[in-house]
Protein backbone atom coordinates (compact mmCIF):
# COMPACT_ATOMS: atom_id res chain seq x y z
CA UNK A 1 0.00 0.00 0.00
CA UNK A 2 1.96 2.91 -1.19
CA UNK A 3 -0.58 5.51 0.16
CA UNK A 4 -1.57 5.26 3.59
CA UNK A 5 -2.76 9.26 4.49
CA UNK A 6 -1.60 11.60 6.58
CA UNK A 7 0.59 9.70 9.48
CA UNK A 8 3.33 7.06 8.62
CA UNK A 9 2.68 2.91 8.82
CA UNK A 10 4.53 2.40 12.60
CA UNK A 11 7.10 -0.99 11.89
CA UNK A 12 6.16 -3.91 13.85
CA UNK A 13 9.80 -3.40 14.59
CA UNK A 14 9.31 -0.14 16.65
CA UNK A 15 6.68 -0.69 18.33
CA UNK A 16 6.60 -0.85 22.36
CA UNK A 17 4.64 -3.55 24.34
CA UNK A 18 1.30 -1.83 24.48
CA UNK A 19 1.50 -1.02 20.69
CA UNK A 20 2.72 -5.02 19.73
CA UNK A 21 -0.38 -6.23 22.13
CA UNK A 22 -2.94 -3.98 19.87
CA UNK A 23 -1.27 -4.96 16.75
CA UNK A 24 -1.72 -8.52 17.55
CA UNK A 25 -5.51 -8.11 18.39
CA UNK A 26 -6.17 -6.10 15.54
CA UNK A 27 -4.61 -8.85 13.23
CA UNK A 28 -4.11 -12.26 14.97
CA UNK A 29 -6.90 -13.67 17.21
CA UNK A 30 -10.53 -13.15 16.22
CA UNK A 31 -9.96 -11.39 13.36
CA UNK A 32 -7.47 -13.72 11.67
CA UNK A 33 -7.94 -14.90 8.77
CA UNK A 34 -11.14 -11.89 7.72
CA UNK A 35 -11.73 -11.57 3.86
CA UNK A 36 -9.41 -8.25 3.74
CA UNK A 37 -6.48 -6.98 5.26
CA UNK A 38 -5.23 -4.89 8.10
CA UNK A 39 -2.09 -4.96 7.13
CA UNK A 40 0.95 -4.67 4.72
CA UNK A 41 3.18 -7.68 3.98
CA UNK A 42 6.14 -5.86 6.17
CA UNK A 43 3.29 -6.01 8.96
CA UNK A 44 2.71 -2.66 9.31
CA UNK A 45 -1.23 -2.09 10.11
CA UNK A 46 -3.04 0.20 7.98
CA UNK A 47 -6.81 1.58 8.26
CA UNK A 48 -8.02 2.97 11.30
CA UNK A 49 -5.92 1.45 13.57
CA UNK A 50 -2.07 2.29 12.41
CA UNK A 51 -3.84 5.64 13.93
CA UNK A 52 -5.49 3.99 17.19
CA UNK A 53 -1.62 2.78 17.86
CA UNK A 54 -0.40 6.49 18.93
CA UNK A 55 -3.20 6.18 21.79
CA UNK A 56 -2.86 2.56 22.98
CA UNK A 57 -5.57 2.63 25.29
CA UNK A 58 -8.23 4.01 23.35
CA UNK A 59 -7.28 2.05 20.73
CA UNK A 60 -7.45 -1.50 22.77
CA UNK A 61 -10.97 0.21 23.52
CA UNK A 62 -11.81 0.40 20.28
CA UNK A 63 -10.63 -2.79 18.69
CA UNK A 64 -12.46 -4.49 21.77
CA UNK A 65 -15.55 -3.07 21.20
CA UNK A 66 -15.66 -3.97 17.39
CA UNK A 67 -14.55 -7.46 18.40
CA UNK A 68 -17.50 -7.83 20.44
CA UNK A 69 -19.66 -6.24 18.17
CA UNK A 70 -18.72 -8.59 14.96
CA UNK A 71 -17.72 -12.02 16.83
CA UNK A 72 -20.37 -12.02 20.05
CA UNK A 73 -23.12 -9.70 18.78
CA UNK A 74 -26.79 -10.90 18.61
CA UNK A 75 -27.36 -9.71 14.96
CA UNK A 76 -27.33 -11.98 12.12
CA UNK A 77 -23.69 -11.31 10.19
CA UNK A 78 -25.46 -10.39 7.23
CA UNK A 79 -28.16 -7.54 8.68
CA UNK A 80 -24.75 -6.10 10.94
CA UNK A 81 -22.84 -6.02 7.53
CA UNK A 82 -25.57 -4.25 5.78
CA UNK A 83 -25.85 -1.71 8.61
CA UNK A 84 -22.16 -1.52 8.66
CA UNK A 85 -22.01 -0.74 4.89
CA UNK A 86 -24.86 1.79 5.22
CA UNK A 87 -23.22 3.63 8.11
CA UNK A 88 -19.87 3.63 6.05
CA UNK A 89 -21.06 3.90 2.57
CA UNK A 90 -18.50 7.38 1.93
CA UNK A 91 -15.43 5.87 3.62
CA UNK A 92 -13.40 4.34 1.04
CA UNK A 93 -11.60 1.63 3.83
CA UNK A 94 -14.64 1.30 5.58
CA UNK A 95 -16.37 0.23 1.87
CA UNK A 96 -13.05 -1.46 1.02
CA UNK A 97 -13.21 -4.16 4.30
CA UNK A 98 -17.14 -5.00 5.02
CA UNK A 99 -17.93 -5.23 1.51
CA UNK A 100 -15.41 -8.35 1.01
CA UNK A 101 -16.82 -8.91 4.66
CA UNK A 102 -20.68 -8.73 3.58
CA UNK A 103 -19.91 -10.66 0.37
CA UNK A 104 -18.55 -14.03 2.71
CA UNK A 105 -21.76 -13.64 4.30
CA UNK A 106 -24.63 -13.27 1.55
CA UNK A 107 -24.44 -9.95 0.82
CA UNK A 108 -24.43 -9.49 -3.81
CA UNK A 109 -23.13 -7.37 -5.40
CA UNK A 110 -26.44 -5.71 -6.93
CA UNK A 111 -26.89 -5.14 -3.34
CA UNK A 112 -23.83 -3.41 -2.65
CA UNK A 113 -24.77 -1.63 -5.49
CA UNK A 114 -27.89 -0.47 -4.10
CA UNK A 115 -25.90 0.88 -0.46
CA UNK A 116 -23.54 2.53 -2.31
CA UNK A 117 -26.40 5.11 -4.09
CA UNK A 118 -28.23 4.90 -0.60
CA UNK A 119 -30.51 2.77 -1.11
CA UNK A 120 -32.61 -0.54 0.39
CA UNK A 121 -31.71 -3.81 -1.53
CA UNK A 122 -34.55 -5.46 -3.02
CA UNK A 123 -33.15 -8.75 -1.18
CA UNK A 124 -33.58 -6.94 2.06
CA UNK A 125 -36.53 -8.75 4.19
CA UNK A 126 -38.47 -5.96 6.71
CA UNK A 127 -35.99 -6.28 9.10
CA UNK A 128 -32.84 -5.44 7.55
CA UNK A 129 -34.90 -2.45 5.57
CA UNK A 130 -35.86 -1.75 9.25
CA UNK A 131 -32.30 -1.76 10.48
CA UNK A 132 -30.69 0.61 7.53
CA UNK A 133 -33.47 3.24 8.07
CA UNK A 134 -32.36 3.29 11.89
CA UNK A 135 -28.83 3.83 11.24
CA UNK A 136 -29.14 6.37 8.74
CA UNK A 137 -31.11 8.27 11.18
CA UNK A 138 -28.34 8.62 14.06
CA UNK A 139 -27.21 10.01 15.44
CA UNK A 140 -30.00 12.37 14.68
CA UNK A 141 -33.56 12.36 15.95
CA UNK A 142 -34.91 8.90 15.57
CA UNK A 143 -38.45 9.65 14.89
CA UNK A 144 -41.24 8.03 17.21
CA UNK A 145 -42.99 5.74 14.61
CA UNK A 146 -39.37 4.52 13.25
CA UNK A 147 -38.87 3.69 16.66
CA UNK A 148 -42.04 1.49 17.15
CA UNK A 149 -41.40 0.23 13.57
CA UNK A 150 -37.52 -0.78 15.11
CA UNK A 151 -39.13 -2.26 17.95
CA UNK A 152 -41.97 -4.48 16.39
CA UNK A 153 -38.85 -6.05 14.69
CA UNK A 154 -35.84 -5.74 17.42
CA UNK A 155 -35.88 -6.49 21.18
CA UNK A 156 -33.98 -3.73 23.25
CA UNK A 157 -30.61 -5.50 23.58
CA UNK A 158 -30.93 -5.60 19.66
CA UNK A 159 -31.49 -2.17 19.24
CA UNK A 160 -28.54 -1.42 21.70
CA UNK A 161 -26.32 -3.29 19.51
CA UNK A 162 -27.47 -1.45 16.49
CA UNK A 163 -26.94 2.18 17.90
CA UNK A 164 -23.48 1.22 19.18
CA UNK A 165 -22.36 -0.71 15.54
CA UNK A 166 -23.95 2.52 14.04
CA UNK A 167 -21.56 5.04 16.13
CA UNK A 168 -18.51 2.54 16.22
CA UNK A 169 -18.54 2.68 12.63
CA UNK A 170 -18.96 6.15 12.52
CA UNK A 171 -16.27 6.71 14.97
CA UNK A 172 -13.89 4.57 13.12
CA UNK A 173 -14.89 6.51 9.60
CA UNK A 174 -14.25 9.86 11.74
CA UNK A 175 -10.61 8.84 12.29
CA UNK A 176 -10.12 7.48 8.71
CA UNK A 177 -11.32 10.87 7.68
CA UNK A 178 -9.11 13.20 9.88
CA UNK A 179 -6.07 11.17 9.05
CA UNK A 180 -7.41 10.60 5.20
CA UNK A 181 -7.06 7.02 4.99
CA UNK A 182 -7.46 5.59 1.65
CA UNK A 183 -8.35 1.84 0.84
CA UNK A 184 -5.55 -0.05 -0.17
CA UNK A 185 -4.79 -0.20 -3.78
Amino acid sequence: MSNHGRLRLLPADELDGAQRELHERVVGGRRAGQPFSSSTERGELFGPFNALLRTTALGMAVQHVGELLRFEGRLPARLRELAILAVGAGCDYEWYSHSRVALAVGVTHADLDALAAGGVPESCDEREAVALRLCRALPHEVPDELYELARRHFDEAELVELSVLTGYYRLLAGVLATFDVPAPE
